[in-house]
């Protein structure tokens, strides 16, 4: 759920799999393929998320505050020639385009034209068999800020992913399906990918997402959208208190 939409399980399970073809067919993603994506906390970012998963790709989230400077090191170092990218967030991810020679493809999502992602979406098969995966095939890259040097990539497996879900969120948050996650970290954060996403999801609950989520947004929400799980932090909950 967000401000603006609301997708049942099936039909997030749908474009995951419109966008795995998209992704196979039109840019020719092959299983280890990296593939950079930069979105707000949307529910089209969700679906782009596990559709590279599916189709066997690696995704290499990032933040929408970084600038063209870091994203061509993350580019540069993860190899990455394929970026999907909220159309709004469009002039900075040109900008990298111009920063390394290695990004050659860019599928924008939103907007007008026959190019966008939904555009290709609607024109593509709602079927599609996930690729043949290992429990130990690498299906994340996670990139560190940088505070040390360079940002640093570190490698999650797919057994990972359910991993935080069955150890972490079942035994100590123990969620319901009828349980209804809110928070502030953006999903290229593993906290906010686990807390938003993953863990709901495991549950069969219901996962909010919000593009704008300081202290102030995120207290409005609550009681107009009545969620049981909050993810923020430390210095967050502080602000909201006062």
């Amino acid at each position: 759920v967000s401000p603006t939409t609301s997708w049942t399980y099936a039909e997030l399970a749908e474009k995951v799999n419109r966008i795995a073809n998209v992704l196979v067919d039109d840019f020719g993603l092959k299983p280890g393929n990296r593939v950079l994506l930069r979105f707000p906390n949307t529910p089209m970012m969700t679906a782009v998320y596990f559709a590279v998963l599916k189709a066997g790709g690696v995704v290499v989230a990032t933040m929408p505050l970084l600038r063209a400077k870091e994203l061509a090191v993350i580019t540069d170092k993860a190899e990455l020639s394929l970026a999907i990218c909220d159309h709004r967030l469009s002039d900075e991810m040109e900008l990298t385009r111009k920063r390394t020679d290695r990004l050659e493809q860019i599928l924008y999502s939103g907007g007008e034209g026959d190019d966008t992602l939904e555009a290709r979406m609607e024109r593509a098969s709602s079927e599609f068999t996930a690729c043949d995966t290992a429990a130990d095939d690498v299906c994340l890259l996670g990139f560190t800020s940088g505070t040390t040097g360079e940002p640093k990539a570190t490698m999650h497996f797919h057994r990972d992913m359910l991993a935080i879900c069955d150890c972490y969120s079942r035994e100590v948050l123990r969620p319901l399906e009828s349980d209804v996650f809110i928070g502030s970290p953006p999903l290229a954060f593993t906290f906010g990918l686990g807390g938003l996403v993953l863990f709901p999801f495991r549950a069969g609950a219901t996962a909010i997402l919000l593009e704008k989520a300081g202290p102030d947004e995120l207290l409005a929400a609550i009681p107009k959208m009545r969620p049981t799980v909050v993810f923020t932090a430390p210095t967050a909950y502080r602000a909201i208190l006062a």
